[in-house]
């Protein structure tokens, strides 16, 4: 396991359908050592502050495996950081990172919170207006990371797992849940009081459930 590229940028306008778009997906690989801290990296940024970055969504992460498969139904080459993705990875897939699982990069230490769940400014930037349906139907979404030790990280670091998460919920799993809780309630109870989970994830799973504290 390894990190391919670390990719970092700040928020650019762009046109998505004539009309004026901030966002800050347009990232490019960083060519040394980049610092880390609890809500993101140096020289990085989002431009909606509501569904990305915090604590909890500090570090953005795409698995390098689903770069062949986006070309070939895309039609071109992709560039690191094509889905705004902080770190693109070998090694780490959907079907078998799991919620809370604590990895060791460069001099950090990192915990997988929730999956990215796919967004509208992924068609801006690669076309097909049904990229986010296309991305939950492959379930290659990637991940976030939160922050417990800060540090520095640079391409080519490796990747090393030091601890397994509870409950052992997969991304992919957890990804599916966020598209299809409000009728498949199997496993909200338990994700609904998972700590390792995202705070804004936990929330929305006991609104589902109901059990939301007034």
């Amino acid at each position: 396991m390894e990190v391919i590229s670390l990719n970092v940028g700040k928020p650019v306008k762009v046109d998505y359908r004539g009309k004026p778009l901030e966002t800050g997906i347009y990232k490019l690989p960083a060519m040394g050592p980049v610092r880390l801290h609890t809500v993101g990296f140096d020289g990085d940024g989002q431009a909606d502050l509501v569904n990305h970055g915090g604590p909890d969504k500090a570090v953005c992460v795409y698995p390098v495996e689903h770069y062949a498969y986006w070309e070939e139904q895309l039609g071109k080459k992709l560039e690191y950081s094509a889905f705004g993705e902080n770190l693109t990875v070998s090694g780490l897939l959907e079907t078998e990172v799991c919620i809370g699982d604590v990895y060791e990069i460069g001099s950090c230490l990192l915990q997988v919170s929730q999956p990215r769940f796919p967004c509208f400014k992924l068609s801006q930037k690669h076309g097909p207006a049904d990229m986010p349906a296309q991305v939950l139907a492959t379930g290659y979404s990637g991940f976030y990371f939160r922050v417990l030790r800060e540090g520095m990280i640079t391409a080519g670091d490796a990747i090393v797992k030091r601890e397994f998460g509870a409950g052992s919920f997969p991304v992919r799993r957890v990804l599916y849940l966020m598209e299809h809780g409000r009728t498949d309630r199997s496993d909200l109870p338990e994700l609904s009081e998972l700590e390792t989970l995202s705070l804004v994830t936990r929330e929305k799973f006991r609104r589902w459930l109901g059990t939301e504290e007034s």
